[in-house]
């Protein structure tokens, strides 16, 4: 096995696929992860913040029956597994897109998968925030709206960066997995080289850029939230 991994043969086809294949499906995960990561926290953001504004004792309180059907939709989706998830979206896929296969397809997928995450990311990134500083602002008439935008997201920014990093590293390890599905990018490659065609080398590259955009990735947000954390100034 290992002598025909790196035969001659085997490393003039890698050379081919690396040099005319790989550029693209580099540009396509990276795409598809940061849109995916936008949209996830365009939709996540607000739940996470309702999660912690709106229950009992917060600033913007809201019915408990609400909450808890919250709760709820936010635990089932994320309970759901990404392959089977795939599968269960294609209708509302091909209805936004006009698609179910592709490169951007496989963006409604991983979108669905990760707001929910994203969204208990944020609620736990909120809770950290110093109650004392709360009530500060409450006592001083602000107004919840206020509070939440003034108070609840600049206080907890280093935390929510952080936690953004995790979310985008997920997003991207949910994206390797879109090419099962007909998703572009290097999970593409990987499973039509490695899986199907048996060229593990093809597959061993592919592996070793996801890492490589997952360290990239980790260590932006890691400088970001260290930079945004006021109390190390």
């Amino acid at each position: 096995m290992w002598d025909k991994l790196f035969s001659a043969e085997a490393m003039e086809e890698t050379l081919w696929i690396l040099q005319n294949e790989f550029p693209l499906a580099v540009w396509e995960t990276i795409y598809v992860t940061v849109a995916a990561t936008a949209f996830a926290i365009l939709l996540g953001m607000p739940l996470g913040v309702l999660l912690v504004a709106g229950e009992k004792d917060g600033v913007l309180p809201l019915p408990k029956a609400v909450m808890h059907v919250l709760n709820i939709i936010i635990n089932l989706l994320r309970s759901i597994p990404f392959l089977i998830l795939m599968i269960m979206v294609v209708p509302l896929t091909r209805l936004i897109v006009g698609t179910a296969v592709g490169t951007v397809a496989s963006i409604v997928p991983l979108v669905i998968a990760a707001f929910p995450f994203v969204a208990r990311l944020v609620e736990s990134s909120l809770r950290e925030v110093n109650p004392n500083i709360i009530e500060m602002a409450q006592s001083m008439g602000a107004t919840p709206f206020q509070i939440i935008v003034k108070v609840l997201i600049p206080e907890s920014v280093p935390s929510l960066i952080s936690n953004f990093t995790i979310a985008i590293t997920t997003i991207l390890g949910y994206s390797a997995m879109s090419g099962i599905i007909g998703g572009g990018g290097l999970g593409k490659i990987a499973i039509n080289y490695g899986y199907y065609r048996y060229k593990y080398l093809v597959m061993l590259l592919a592996v070793i850029l996801l890492i490589l955009l997952v360290q990239v990735f980790q260590s932006a947000g890691t400088r970001l939230s260290v930079k945004s954390d006021k109390r190390l100034k």
